[in-house]
């Protein structure tokens, strides 16, 4: 069946990227959010068309130092943009979706999803009317900017339109100019393209789409402060860093510091049927480039982005990996699996990364680093509401093979003999359920745990108990007399630990199955 964009359901997935480049780091020069430079001076006005259509504008565009200005307002509804004006500030915060946008008047520099990013030209306030720069700010939202010399006009095309044009491409492309492959021949095409990443926290996947450039989960390498590649040749490559991320689409594309000389991946923005074949390559387990295949078991949409559920089997250090369809095109990142029967396995959509590849500069940088730590160096002399806050936040949940396992809770005590004691409760109902099959993730998840906790507390002696905490409207049995407290009117609290973890200069864990 033919591959084909899912045309209906394209906007939540048109809004997740911006378009900015050169973007590495946190901090660039927008060169690619520069003004649209016009080769003659203007002697007629200034239009402005999006999509083909003549946008009305209340006050005239003009040009500045090379810099062509739009009312703010009108552009940024016509891209399908919220705008909110502060005026105490006068600072203009854009939204679409899950992208957002904040530029302030007379500064010469952008907040782009959290990325600071430098401009070419200051929003400025003309005549009562708010003018801001029209390549920046259309880019920013994923259009393409030309400037057409001939008619005195700046053309824009919205990432909507962009993705309907690609969607007709595809439609008026014959079945018969795309060969079917089988895995084989899938796997003989793309499997020196996937890498084993070994990150100084954890093992993940890789796909190459460039020189020096792989593709991977964000989760992958968000903690990691060194890491290196592994092609399937037995070759190790140092990963200098991040060169940008996108957490809320859970992707990376992280930077080695010499050339792969690998085949990169081509990455597009095509989005298979329910029931395609697939095949995911990955690194399960850290059994480097293992090839599984399956169908297409369900296309999902959630938060503004598109994943596809496969039946083709997926475990820890998969993360990453490359499905392809069964042309041999990426179609997906392989993402998180479940434990179970129906084999319930996800994919984050290979659009969301092509999306992601519009911030990349023209070319490596050197500047590029790995991304801040997210938890702090050290909490030697941190008071006890600072290491509970900390566990709230960062500690708070882990996913599993069956879903995710909340701790709810926390607290953070120093006993009578010195220890630091940490105590919280599992989510019950996800313990009564899935408390079996889990334990081995939630044992990773606790020596994880104990390892930050004696990087960051060194010398302490630490002891973490996560338990069952649950009422119910009759007395439980087999529990311990200790375990099982009569609350009157009926009612009795079972409470027990489900995990003892205690570590100083070793660590011992108790789990109850």
């Amino acid at each position: 069946m033919k591959t084909k964009l899912a045309q209906t359901l394209l906007a939540p997935l048109l809004v997740t990227g911006l378009l900015l480049s050169p973007l590495a780091g946190t901090t660039s020069t927008a060169s690619a959010a520069s003004a649209v430079t016009t080769a003659a001076s203007t002697t007629q006005a200034i239009k402005v068309y999006i999509d083909g259509s003549n946008l009305s504008l209340p006050a005239a565009p003009y040009v500045k130092n090379g810099v062509t200005f739009v009312p703010m307002r009108q552009i940024f509804t016509a891209l399908g943009a919220s705008i909110t004006w502060v005026e105490k500030t006068q600072t203009i915060i854009v939204r679409k979706n899950t992208t957002t946008v904040s530029l302030t008047v007379g500064k010469k520099e952008a907040v782009v999803d959290g990325n600071t990013v430098k401009l070419d030209a200051a929003p400025a306030v003309k005549n009562g009317t708010t003018f801001v720069p029209t390549r920046f700010v259309a880019e920013a939202l994923g259009a393409k900017v030309k400037w057409d010399n001939a008619a005195q006009a700046v053309r824009i095309t919205s990432i909507e339109q962009q993705w309907a044009e690609t969607y007709e491409e595809y439609e008026e492309t014959p079945e018969d100019d795309r060969t079917k492959l089988t895995p084989k021949e899938i796997v003989e095409q793309n499997d020196e393209s996937v890498v084993l990443i070994t990150t100084n926290k954890a093992l993940g996947s890789g796909v190459v789409i460039g020189d020096r450039w792989i593709l991977t989960n964000n989760h992958v390498i968000e903690d990691a402060s060194s890491a290196t590649i592994t092609s399937i040749y037995g070759d190790e490559y140092k990963v200098q860093g991040v060169v940008v991320n996108r957490p809320s689409s859970d992707l990376a594309i992280i930077q080695t510091d010499e050339s792969l000389y690998l085949e990169p991946v081509s990455v597009g923005y095509t989005v298979p049927e329910k029931g395609d074949k697939v095949v995911a390559i990955g690194s399960p387990l850290g059994i480097q480039n293992t090839v599984s295949d399956g169908l297409v078991s369900n296309i999902s949409y959630e938060d503004g982005l598109t994943y596809i559920q496969t039946s083709a089997p997926i475990d820890h250090g998969s993360s990453g990996g490359a499905l392809f369809d069964e042309y041999g095109d990426l179609v997906g990142i392989t993402t998180a699996g479940y434990t179970s029967q129906a084999d319930l396995n996800f994919a984050v959509s290979v659009a969301h990364a092509s999306l992601l590849m519009g911030l990349l500069p023209e070319s490596p940088q050197e500047d590029v680093a790995f991304l801040p730590a997210i938890l702090p160096d050290t909490l030697k002399g941190a008071s006890m509401e600072t290491i509970t806050a900390l566990m709230k936040k960062e500690f708070g949940s882990v996913s599993t093979g069956d879903g995710t396992a909340s701790f709810s809770n926390w607290e953070v005590k120093r006993d009578s003999q010195g220890w630091i004691v940490l105590t919280a409760d599992i989510d019950p109902r996800f313990y009564t359920y899935y408390g079996g099959s889990s334990s081995e993730d939630i044992r990773s998840w606790a020596i994880n745990l104990g390892h930050e906790l004696n990087r960051m507390l060194p010398g302490e002696t630490i002891q973490v108990i996560i338990s069952f905490d649950r009422t119910f409207g009759f007395q439980p049995r087999g529990f311990a007399e200790n375990e099982v407290t009569a609350l009157g009117d009926n009612k009795w609290k079972v409470r027990f630990p489900v995990l003892d973890m205690q570590l100083k200069d070793q660590l011992y864990i108790d789990m109850r199955d």
